[in-house]
């Protein structure tokens, strides 16, 4: 089942992004870093909602779904982040149901765009999402910490 993510579910949430954030190139985890993010996201709707795919009652993937306003489309769009199925439920379609369920709820909170990152080497999620009709794009992403 996917729902939306409570203020309860952010250990478990935490921990999968720690997971992740040992996969990425470019994050170290920081777990009271990661519950800030979470909670701020979890509590202002309007910034964004993280989905969680929930195995009876246990947390086994999670994705986030942020929001911005496109001027090129004049509409709402999404960044989808820190998507991520716990190692020990991989392989069974975990991945794409969850997947498939935050591009519908982001059609339903009216977004026309949805706009990932991830590693340029991980192109075992570059072509996980290009099954799932997500394109290249000739943008390239730069960064600017503050």
């Amino acid at each position: 089942m996917i729902d939306t993510a409570t203020i309860d579910d952010i250990p478990r949430l935490s921990e999968l992004l720690t997971i992740l954030f040992t996969q990425e190139a470019e994050f170290t985890p920081d777990p009271a870093r990661q519950a800030a993010g979470l909670r701020c996201i979890i509590e202002n709707p309007s910034v964004g909602h993280i989905l969680v795919l929930r195995e009876e009652s246990v947390i086994i993937g999670m994705v986030n779904l942020l929001y911005t306003v496109s001027t090129a489309l004049g509409e709402q769009v999404a960044i989808l982040e820190d998507m991520i199925v716990d190692p020990t439920n991989r392989g069974g379609g975990s991945g794409a149901y969850l997947l498939n369920g935050a591009i519908e709820f982001a059609k339903k909170q009216k977004c026309r765009r949805i706009t990932l990152l991830t590693d340029k080497t991980n192109n075992g999620a570059i072509k996980f999402y290009e099954r799932h009709g997500f394109e290249m794009s000739e943008m390239v992403p730069l960064r600017l910490f503050l």
